[in-house]
């Protein structure tokens, strides 16, 4: 009987990387593990607000939480990925794409891996976290992706039209190409690859 509970307690967490520190998100709110495809720059948004892309012949808003956390930016790489994910935005459902830098692996936790968020020691504020996850020697930030995501501007992206996507990407404004005049730095060697398993 205690197996079956033990079992039944276990959750499921994707686990990936943004700027060099390990991040786990739920499962369950992960939809979709896409490669890093084009995004189009939509304006007046915080640049943490990458732009848009077409899933599919859907408007997904893309967001960069290294950029909202203030971690610096990256440039993409070939293990750089989007994460769609489902989120309620304005009593809205959803789908988000998130830049992950890498995506290592899907990890089982128990109620016993996971400490309350710190007050102090990280980055992201505490409302962001559902808790730090110990997996080993490891530790992970586990996101309150609802919170990390909130965002007005991310609900207006999520009301445009195709066509004004298709529009954006038909005048040539890509975040790629900002990304290249910009000159951002590569992403630390160590950060693509360290993992957690």
């Amino acid at each position: 009987m205690s197996t079956t509970t033990e079992a039944t307690a276990l959750e499921q967490y994707l686990t990936f990387s943004l700027a060099g520190e390990a991040y786990a998100v739920e499962i369950l709110k992960v939809r979709e593990i896409l490669e890093y495809q084009p995004v189009t720059v939509v304006p007046r948004m915080p640049p943490w607000i990458r732009g848009a892309t077409n899933v599919r012949g859907n408007v997904v808003p893309v967001a960069d939480l290294a950029l909202k956390f203030n971690l610096g930016e990256r440039k993409v790489t070939k293990r750089t990925c989007i994460l769609l994910v489902d989120t309620v935005i304005e009593e809205q459902p959803t789908v988000v794409g998130v830049v992950a830098d890498t995506v290592y692996q899907v990890t089982e936790l128990s109620p016993d891996d996971i400490e309350p968020p710190p007050s102090f020691g990280t980055r992201i504020r505490p409302e962001g976290l559902l808790g730090m996850g110990k997996l080993g020697d490891e530790l992970l930030l586990i996101l309150d992706i609802d919170r990390a995501l909130a965002s007005s501007e991310l609900a207006e992206i999520g009301t445009l039209p195709d066509e004004a996507i298709e529009q954006e990407a038909s005048d040539g404004i890509t975040e790629q190409e900002i990304s290249d005049e910009a000159g951002e730095k590569e992403i630390p060697k160590d950060a693509e690859d360290s993992g957690t398993g």
